[in-house]
């Protein structure tokens, strides 16, 4: 070889080192991530933030979807995460099995944004979008255990990855069956609270991460909280090295990356014990939930669901076909008056 090969082949030994990981540098990961939780949440205004775009977050209809893309190093090829952001609350949970597919669940991961602001719906909300998500990604993972059951065994085991070997919560946890992120949103608001009010979510949202192996972080419009959100975020799109830092004051914004609480940190449910002896429940979470649903109790069902019609919404106005719409409407009521009589009394055109 010539000197000039030798150099062009150290600079690219050099731009291109092995990774611990065996990835070639070639090769382009592709991850997901589904962004839901409370309606107007500030979902959008997070995954803009992650993504590094300068608009101003639009509501979100039904489920969206773009995407990023980053380079690991100089020259090398862009790895791209898929955003997917699941608009009305609790109202579309059906929507979850579009972006959970059983070709890119060993990629994929789930951020739940909970409005602070709103504690009486914190725990609704919460139990609902996971508890769908959770029977969705089961079902995919009995599927692969007949058609491959080497990643389905890699995916179980993965869950437990964030705790360490002989952890002493490890009978009391029952982690996520992919990776999850919750975010706090509204934490400038939330800290107007009482401080017992604080006190009492705080502990709660802090329980329910290490019991579910999750990241937890408040976040609000400031760029420092919205950074540190991002850099959670970041790690499960792309790979980014994961945050070690660890913010457990309740007088502060928590910050916890998964695996990294315990309940010996977190301590017991925020209750007298006179209170406690009089709950009954059948599991560490059931407990949590009696607790903190006695001092906010949830709103129904039927309150937290959106049913704002997508249609009457000025931002998708058209003149044309708004008027067509009214004209159907009108016609629509007029068969159900006729509908409402006896046969021989409906009124028929006569063209």
């Amino acid at each position: 070889d010539t000197l000039w090969d030798l150099a062009i082949a150290e600079v690219e030994k050099r731009e291109n080192p092995d990774d611990d990981d065996d990835v070639k540098p070639e090769e382009v990961w592709e991850r997901s991530i589904l962004f839901m939780g409370n309606k107007n949440g500030g979902k959008t205004t997070i995954i803009l933030r992650c993504l590094e775009r300068e608009e101003s977050p639009k509501p979100t209809l039904a489920l969206e979807y773009t995407f990023g893309r980053r380079a690991r190093r100089h020259n090398s090829p862009k790895d791209v995460a898929h955003f997917w952001e699941l608009g009305g609350g609790t109202s579309l949970m059906e929507l979850i099995r579009i972006p959970i597919t059983v070709h890119n669940i060993r990629s994929f991961a789930v951020v739940l944004v909970l409005d602070l602001s709103k504690p009486n719906e914190l725990w609704s909300t919460m139990e609902s979008l996971l508890q769908v998500t959770r029977n969705h990604v089961n079902k995919i993972l009995t599927k692969l255990e007949k058609t491959n059951p080497e990643v389905a065994a890699e995916i179980k085991q993965r869950m437990w990855n964030n705790l360490q070997r002989d952890h002493p919560d490890s009978a009391l946890v029952d982690p996520f069956p992919i990776p999850l992120v919750i975010i706090g949103s509204k934490c400038d608001i939330f800290h107007e609270f009482d401080s017992e009010m604080r006190k009492i979510i705080s502990k709660t949202l802090r329980f329910v991460s290490h019991y579910y192996g999750a990241s937890l972080v408040f976040t609000s419009k400031s760029e420092a909280l919205l950074l540190k959100a991002r850099a959670l975020i970041n790690h499960l799109a792309f790979g980014y090295d994961k945050s070690k830092s660890v913010s457990v004051d309740p007088s502060k914004p928590l910050f916890i990356p998964a695996g990294l609480d315990s309940m010996s940190q977190i301590g017991p449910p925020p209750a007298s014990d006179s209170d406690l002896g009089k709950m009954r429940a059948n599991t560490p979470l059931e407990l949590w939930k009696k607790v903190f649903e006695k001092t906010f109790p949830p709103k129904s069902f039927s309150d937290l669901q959106d049913t704002k019609d997508p249609a009457q919404d000025s931002q998708y106005a058209e003149y044309e076909v708004d008027v067509m719409r009214a004209q159907k409407n009108q016609e629509l009521e007029q068969y159900k008056r006729n509908a409402s009589k006896s046969w021989k009394e409906m009124d028929f055109d006569s063209d």
